[in-house]
C-alpha cells in the first residue's frame, strides 16, 4: 500500500487535491471515498486505472496520477455547443459534426433511441456515431459502449486469412478502434475493454443478449442478412440507445443473398421513434477526391 499511496500519502493527495469536495481515506487495503456522485464515479475511475497501472508496473508516481486526472477530466463539452462540438479527443482536439446531414445525425440520436445512419463512405456517419457513444459514456448516461459488424469479406475469403478467430476477425473491427484511439487515451481505452464497459465484436456474438442501459452501434449494417439484422434490433433493451450505419450501395453479400439493411428500412420506415438520417457527397469528410470518386460511380451507376 505504501508503493501504491506514496510516501506519507503523496499520491492519495494529489489525487484529493484534484476533487476538494470530496475527501478520500484509505484504512488498511481499503480506500474510502466521501463526495458528491460525479465526483466518487470519477476518482474511481482514476483509482482504478491506478491498480491497472500498479499491477503492470510495480510503481506510482505522482506524475502518473496527474496523467490520469487529466485523462478523466478530459474536457467534454455540453450537449448543445454552440460550435458543433461533440467532445474533445486525445490530444485535445475538438471533435465536431462538420456537415448539416451530420449535425440532423446527432439531432435524430437525441430525439429517437434507434437511428439508421446511411451514406457512402467517408460521410462521416461510422465517426460521429462512435463519438456521440463516448460522450454518453463519459457524461454517465450510459453504462457501457457496444459496437459490432458483421465479419463478410470484401474479396478476400476469412478461411485462407492467418491466425485464430480474433485475428481473422479483428482487421473488420480495426476503423472502430481508430475512432476510439482519437477519442480515449490508451490507457482508459484499454480498462475499458478490459472491463467490457466497451465492447467490440463481430455480430455472431449479439445473438441471445439484452443490451440494457448502453450505447449501441451496428456498422457497416448494409452486409448483414434479413435474420442477423432482425436478431440485433430486438437485442436492444431498457435505457439504450442504437444507430445502425451503413451504405446501401455497398454490399458485398453473396449475389444471392438480401441485404439485412434493404428490408429493415423498407418495414421500419413508418414506426415512430426511429429516425432515418441519409448522408451524402457533400458531407465526404476525408480527402477532396473521396467526393468525385463517389459521384463519378454514381454517373455510371446510372447508365444503361
Amino acid at each position: 500500500m505504501v508503493d501504491f499511496l506514496g510516501m506519507e500519502n503523496r499520491n492519495i493527495n494529489e489525487l484529493s487535491s484534484a476533487f476538494p469536495k470530496s475527501r478520500i481515506v484509505s484504512r488498511g487495503n481499503e480506500i474510502f471515498i466521501k463526495g458528491e456522485t460525479g465526483d466518487i464515479e470519477q476518482i474511481a475511475d482514476i483509482l482504478n486505472s491506478l491498480i491497472d497501472h500498479f499491477h503492470q508496473f510495480g510503481r506510482i508516481t505522482q506524475e502518473n496520477v496527474k496523467g490520469y486526472i487529466s485523462q478523466e477530466k478530459q474536457e467534454f463539452v455540453s450537449e448543445d455547443s454552440a460550435d458543433g462540438i461533440l467532445l474533445y479527443g486525445t490530444k485535445g482536439n475538438p471533435i465536431k459534426m462538420k456537415s448539416v446531414n451530420q449535425q440532423r445525425l446527432v439531432q435524430s440520436v437525441k430525439d429517437n433511441d434507434l437511428v439508421f445512419a446511411l451514406g457512402p463512405a467517408g460521410t462521416g456517419k461510422t465517426y460521429v456515431s462512435v463519438a456521440m457513444a463516448v460522450k454518453a459514456l463519459k457524461n454517465k448516461h450510459v453504462r457501457k459502449i457496444i459496437i459490432s459488424r458483421p465479419a463478410v469479406e470484401a474479396g478476400e475469403n476469412l478461411g485462407f486469412l492467418p491466425g485464430d478467430l480474433k485475428e481473422k476477425i479483428d482487421p473488420y473491427l480495426r476503423p472502430i478502434y481508430d475512432a476510439l484511439n482519437d477519442m480515449i487515451p490508451f490507457e482508459k481505452l484499454q480498462y475499458y475493454m478490459e472491463r467490457e464497459i466497451i465492447e467490440i465484436a463481430p455480430l455472431a456474438y449479439m445473438r441471445g443478449r439484452t443490451l440494457n442501459n448502453a450505447f449501441i452501434l451496428l456498422d457497416e449494417a448494409q452486409n448483414t442478412t434479413p435474420m442477423q439484422m432482425k436478431m440485433f434490433l430486438t437485442r436492444m433493451g431498457p435505457e439504450s440507445k442504437m444507430i445502425v450505419t451503413g451504405d446501401p450501395t455497398q454490399i458485398d453479400l453473396p449475389a444471392n443473398q438480401r441485404s439485412g439493411l434493404k428490408e429493415a428500412i423498407k418495414i421500419l420506415k413508418n414506426v415512430n421513434g426511429i429516425g432515418f438520417i441519409e448522408l451524402n457527397d457533400k458531407d465526404v469528410v476525408r480527402h477532396k477526391l473521396v467526393k468525385d470518386i463517389i459521384i463519378a460511380y454514381d454517373r455510371n451507376a446510372e447508365k444503361p
